[in-house]
């Protein structure tokens, strides 16, 4: 007798993918995708967490995640992923981020687009549902990115104010000149590492932490962040009056032994202790509390589809990034051998000394000079002109270490100072104290500007458009004296040398 099998039921590859057990597993393969491909990002951030310590807290950020995707376990159980068409765009998103940071570089925007696109491969991949289940844990890794330095001069100063405010009321003379305080013991100076920057950026990642884990209210989450951000700049004002006072009722090294020991993580772990102890009382949410409710998240959103085409849909945008950046980069036009000094009217080149030695940084330049000038009333005054055929990483016309002062050297920033509408004006010092001005012009793309947001929208505009991307930095200079003020010496030296666009282009060699 003839007995029949049942055939083996075929299933196509969107059904075997479907389930909790495919999605995470396409999510993990395209976010590893995404991870190799940007992978000189990866590590570039990695190394900030660990070299930096304003930056350490974000070798946390992995561990919390997971832990607040942990949380979440049991709800998701009762959710079903489906890969959402949708979610590429916020993947798309990143992807443009990530190549306006590349070709205007901005490693802070080349980083931003890496956490977004593996924010829209999970949005993509997991689907709307789940993904509003793990909105939070999703856009906490935002956290992941080293941002806030561009608070460090406003907090420096800041800090300075405070301290010098407290002092006054203590009675203890001080007076203030930027983010130097100099009183009857000694003469301080509100370094970069001192400004708190690395205390707020650290109190703004655990805030929010607490505001999503112990707070259900808004009004209570947005008095939260505000007292944790404002208690967090108040007490390192303190800390630097206290330090300051100490050196006047003792010695300045009794002082700095004592920043030593108050300064650091053990002093973030304070205030961190004082912040939570004054919003315990007020906390909202039970620590047995479900996060969200799975009933409410079982809508339909439009834009469904099958996990086999969306996931290879995610990694196809990821790698448009780095192929169009490759495509598009311009050629850089040359710049001539050599860069002579331009002769300016009424002054004529100075071999004196400086007070305090000077000299700009401009790492990867194709050339940098740097030249004096005096006139006949015996006004001295710098000139400095960088060039570059083209900018990239580690050779940029503005970014960390490029500038006026030589993060190596012992010039240090200490204030604003006036400059035209279009340059940049810093007041910096050196051990004396020597002070200088130094008003700074970028011109490239046939623009002349003071700001460094300016420079890296023309740096993009010439990379992707395939503008001329040659770029000339002028900094003018003088020395704070009695008697000659350099804010007047700089003004008079810019007026007898005259275009600054003329003296840029014919530096770089544009006709």
């Amino acid at each position: 007798m003839n007995r029949a099998f049942p055939m083996p039921r075929t299933s196509s590859i969107g059904e075997r993918l479907d389930g909790w057990r495919g999605h995470i597993f396409a999510l993990g393969s395209v976010s590893l995708a995404i991870i190799l491909l940007f992978v000189r990002d990866v590590t570039d951030m990695a190394a900030i967490w660990w070299g930096a310590s304003t930056y350490g807290h974000c070798l946390f950020i992995p561990f919390l995640i997971a832990w607040l995707v942990q949380q979440r376990l049991g709800g998701l159980r009762r959710l079903n992923p489906v890969a959402w068409w949708p979610g590429l765009l916020w993947l798309g998103a990143g992807a443009l981020c990530w190549l306006a940071g590349d070709a205007a570089s901005v490693a802070l925007f080349r980083h931003l687009g890496v956490v977004i696109m593996l924010q829209g491969a999970a949005i993509a991949i997991l689907g709307a549902n789940v993904s509003r289940a793990l909105a939070f844990p999703i856009f906490y890794g935002f956290f992941l990115i080293p941002f806030g330095e561009e608070v460090v001069p406003t907090l420096q100063l800041l800090t300075a104010k405070l301290a010098a405010g407290l002092l006054g009321i203590a009675g203890v003379p001080a007076h203030l000149d930027g983010i130097f305080i100099s009183t009857p013991t000694g003469y301080f100076e509100v370094a970069e590492a001192c400004s708190g920057a690395k205390f707020l950026i650290a109190m703004t990642a655990y805030a929010v932490l607490v505001c999503n884990v112990c707070f259900r209210s808004w009004g209570r989450r947005i008095a939260f962040m505000m007292g944790a951000q404002l208690l967090s700049i108040l007490a390192n004002g303190v800390r630097a009056f206290a330090t300051i006072y100490v050196a006047h009722l003792t010695t300045v090294d009794a002082a700095v032994g004592f920043d030593h020991v108050v300064y650091g993580w053990v002093f973030f772990a304070l205030i961190m202790t004082v912040t939570m102890a004054i919003a315990w009382p007020f906390f909202d949410r039970k620590p047995g509390d479900a996060v969200f409710d799975p009933a409410m998240l079982q809508s339909r959103f439009p834009g469904a589809g099958q996990l086999a085409y969306v996931a290879p849909a995610a990694l196809a945008l990821a790698a448009f990034a780095p192929l169009w950046s490759y495509a598009t980069a311009a050629r850089a036009e040359p710049v001539p051998s050599n860069l002579a000094l331009p002769q300016v009217p009424g002054w004529q080149r100075s071999d004196a000394p400086q007070a305090f030695p000077w000299m700009p940084r401009f790492d990867g330049a194709d050339h940098l000079a740097l030249g004096r000038y005096h006139d006949s009333h015996g006004v001295t005054v710098d000139l400095a002109i960088a060039v570059f055929d083209r900018q990239e990483e580690k050779r940029e016309l503005v970014g960390f270490g490029q500038g006026a002062i030589d993060p190596q050297g012992q010039w240090v920033w200490s204030s604003p100072a006036r400059a035209p509408a279009d340059a940049r004006g810093e007041q910096i010092t050196a051990p004396g104290p020597v002070v200088r001005h130094v008003v700074s012009f970028y011109a490239l793309n046939g623009v002349v500007t003071g700001s460094a947001g300016k420079v890296k929208l023309e740096t993009l505009k010439a990379r992707l458009l395939g503008g001329d991307q040659r770029a000339v930095a002028i900094l003018v200079s003088a020395e704070q004296a009695d008697g000659a003020p350099a804010d007047a010496a700089i003004a008079a030296f810019l007026r007898d040398l005259g275009s600054i666009k003329e003296l840029a282009d014919a530096s770089a060699g544009i006709r």
